[in-house]
């Protein structure tokens, strides 16, 4: 079988997941004893996984998340406050599926800004836009949505 002219035609179809996983397949002996169906389920994998990645690090991207948190890495033994099964409730995104926004308040320090941007890297792994604002930005960009009619 030629693989390049596959491996161009993958790429020209822009299933470039795809061809990186042709390519690793071919190169492994053990690879070659696999079924059809068994390694065009491996490509086609290979591809949705790769497509989820690129759509979360674009919507991280747009979202501007300061920190890179991770709902995983929540501290709830410092005395801050938080409410595990209350942070774990909106970790679900329940609340973004009923169209419901989010506010964090509390004193300085206690770690805000880092819950905010861990929900909002869970959010944009369950594939939804996020937009995450500090009190002074969020109301300069609602003084001038309003100052456009909006």
């Amino acid at each position: 079988m030629l693989i390049n002219p596959t491996i161009d035609m993958l790429r020209e179809l822009g299933l470039y997941g795809m061809a990186t996983a042709f390519l690793e397949l071919d190169a492994q002996s053990e690879a070659r004893g696999l079924e059809h169906g068994e390694w065009l389920a491996m490509l086609l994998e290979r591809e949705a996984t790769m497509r989820r990645q690129k759509r979360f690090e674009a919507r991280a991207r747009a979202a501007k998340l300061r920190h890179d948190a991770q709902i995983e890495n929540a501290d709830f033994r410092a005395a801050r406050g938080l409410d595990r099964n209350l942070f774990m409730a909106l970790a679900g995104c329940d609340w973004i599926r009923k169209h419901h926004s989010l506010l964090i308040t509390g004193p300085a320090g206690v770690g805000k800004s880092w819950l905010a941007c861990a929900l909002g890297h869970k959010a944009c792994r369950e594939d939804f836009s996020v937009a995450y604002h500090r009190v002074p930005r969020l109301f300069a960009a609602l003084a001038l949505a309003r100052g456009d009619g909006r």
